[in-house]
């Protein structure tokens, strides 16, 4: 498969990007060089091969649905500039 100037220049557009005339042989040698590629890839036989990862396969771990305050309060309040008791102490934001 073969790209034509008018063909680059509407993927430019669909792309969003501005070529300028003299940048769109170039482009349009990389382009078709990137869909040579693919075309070598199409033609690999890969009736016989399972795929090496999916999300399909997979299950999700799961674990009990649990409120907790993290176990270490202290630890949290720690972070604090300021704090009243165990809470943290912010400047008032509404009048």
């Amino acid at each position: 498969m073969s790209l034509d100037h008018a063909t680059v220049r509407r993927i430019a557009t669909l792309a969003r990007i501005r070529v300028e005339e003299h940048e769109i042989e170039g482009l349009r040698n990389e382009l078709n060089g990137i869909l040579g590629w693919i075309e070598q890839l199409n033609e690999v036989d890969v009736t016989d091969v399972q795929p090496l990862a999916g999300a399909t396969n997979m299950a999700q771990a799961m674990r009990e649905d649990v409120v907790t305050d993290g176990g270490y309060p202290d630890q949290v309040l720690s972070n604090a500039p300021e704090r009243i008791g165990a809470f943290y102490a912010v400047p008032k934001v509404v009048e």
